[in-house]
Order: structure tokens, then C-alpha cells, then sequence
């Protein structure tokens, strides 16, 4: 057991970018000693556990390898939707961004499709990057991101795209801009009991689907990710590495309206690199 922990500790050394995939959620219920409060607590839990048992199983071979992208992931953890079972199934995804440049959306719906066996997710909808404290968020911030998800639905890797906790006038300063509209807009009801009207008549009147959640606005903060990969790799030094993205999927059964699955991939890369 030390041996291979402090391969992993070797590896996450070399290593430039680390992608963690926690598989289907359900998976993980059996290891937590408390059901999480919350979307990022949730989370935490995930990346801890999935590090600390990728870390009993990684080939020592590895250590040799020193790969430049590693891939933490489990093989009994990962469910690859199969050709037959394809249409009874809509996977939906919310990619939360943590750095600010565009290209990182097409990694992570690129690495979501390879890991979940699909030509095409069904949605994707984008929380922005949070921004500096006293900084709006505007249509300016919103548009390259914008533009790379109308590339990827235009390339078929996406059938329909959305955002999340827009009020009515940047929604619809976006939908008046965009050349494929917003389908939906995430509210966050923490935040407002009920729908503001005026955005409710905007969604009603452009068919705009507006949804609820309840994530927090920043899923998980960059101390508690380093925080996470600690625990999952004892002894880990973890200040170099930035978190860029966290991608959550649902896989769910269309005739009986239930989720088959759900997981977390998770991507970051060493500061510098």
C-alpha cells in the first residue's frame, strides 16, 4: 500500500494535467459516513474517495511512464452508455468553468463524450467562471464561452445548449446576440423563493425552459479541491495544481423520467505548465 501511494505521489509530481472521473455516484454511497449537505460537499467526498482507491490500483509501471495527462478513474466506476440502450437515454451535463478561457469547454464535452461512449451529449448547460469581487457578470464575459458551444453543437457534439442564474436582462441580451438560442436557463431559487416575473414572461414568450438548482455558486473553491486531493493521496503536495473545470453528467430514463446515473469529471493542471 505505501509503495503505490507514493508512486501516485510521484506521478501527480511529473504529471501536467489530472483528470478525475468519480463514475456513477451511486457507487461512492457505500464509503460516505454522512450523506452531504450539499452539491460541493458532494463533490469533495467524490474526489477523495475516487483518488484514494485509484491509488491501490494503479500499475507500478506508471511510475516509470510518467504520463503527462493522468487519468484518475476506476473501470467498475465507469458506465459507457451501449449503441442499444442509446435512445432511451438523455444525458445532460453542466460544465462549471473555473479558468476563463473557452477552449476548455470543447476538452471537457470531448473528454465526457469519450468517457460516457457517445457520439453526442443531449444538453449541455455553462455556469461562468466566477469573477473578481465588485466585477458584474456581462454579455462580453458570456460571449466566447457562447461561441464554442455553438461551434460544438454545430459540429453534432451537442443537440442543445444553456446557462445558468442569468437574470431577464442579461438573457436577453445573449438570446438577442447568439446565433443558436439558449433552450433553458438554471435559476438558483436559494437566491430568489420564486421566479422573478420578468423572467418568467421573457422564458415564456422565446420558449426558453427555466430550471431550478441548487448548487453553490462556486461548486468548489480551489483550497478545498487541493484539500480533496490531499486526502485522496496522502502526503500529496497539491499547491500547484489549479483546478479548470468540473463537469457533472446525469444519465436519465426517458420513459420513467429517473436518473440511471450520475458522476463528476473533473479536470486540472499544474500552475506553470
Amino acid at each position: 500500500m505505501e509503495k503505490q501511494n507514493s508512486s501516485a505521489i510521484l506521478l501527480l509530481k511529473k504529471a501536467t494535467t489530472l483528470n478525475i472521473h468519480t463514475g456513477n455516484l451511486v457507487n461512492w454511497s457505500r464509503l460516505k459516513k454522512k450523506c452531504p449537505s450539499s452539491t460541493s460537499e458532494e463533490l469533495q467526498g467524490c474526489i477523495r474517495e475516487t483518488l484514494s482507491e485509484w491509488c491501490t490500483k494503479i500499475a507500478p509501471t506508471l511510475e516509470k511512464e510518467a504520463p503527462s495527462t493522468l487519468e484518475c478513474t476506476l473501470t467498475q466506476a465507469t458506465e459507457a452508455i451501449t449503441p442499444e440502450e442509446r435512445e432511451e437515454l438523455k444525458v445532460s451535463v453542466k460544465l462549471f468553468l473555473s479558468g476563463s478561457h473557452p477552449s476548455s469547454i470543447r476538452t471537457a464535452v470531448d473528454l465526457a463524450c469519450s468517457t460516457l461512449g457517445l457520439a453526442q451529449l443531449d444538453s449541455v448547460m455553462i455556469a461562468p467562471p466566477p469573477l473578481p469581487e465588485g466585477v458584474s457578470l456581462t454579455l462580453e464575459h458570456l460571449q466566447p464561452h457562447w461561441k464554442e458551444l455553438e461551434n460544438l453543437l454545430q459540429s453534432h457534439k451537442i443537440a442543445a445548449i444553456g446557462t445558468s442564474d442569468l437574470d431577464k436582462p442579461l438573457l436577453e441580451q445573449l438570446y438577442t446576440w447568439a446565433q443558436v438560442k439558449p433552450s433553458s436557463n438554471q435559476v438558483n431559487l436559494a437566491s430568489c423563493c420564486v421566479m422573478p416575473p420578468d423572467l418568467t414572461a421573457f422564458a415564456k414568450e422565446y420558449d426558453v425552459q427555466l430550471l431550478t438548482h441548487n448548487d453553490s455558486k462556486e461548486l468548489i473553491t480551489e483550497s478545498s479541491f487541493q484539500e480533496s486531493v490531499s486526502e485522496g493521496v496522502k502526503d500529496a503536495v497539491v499547491a500547484d495544481w489549479s483546478l479548470e473545470w468540473v463537469l457533472r453528467y446525469s444519465i436519465i430514463v426517458k420513459s420513467r423520467g429517473i436518473i440511471k446515473s450520475k458522476g463528476y469529471l473533473v479536470q486540472a493542471k499544474r500552475i506553470g505548465s
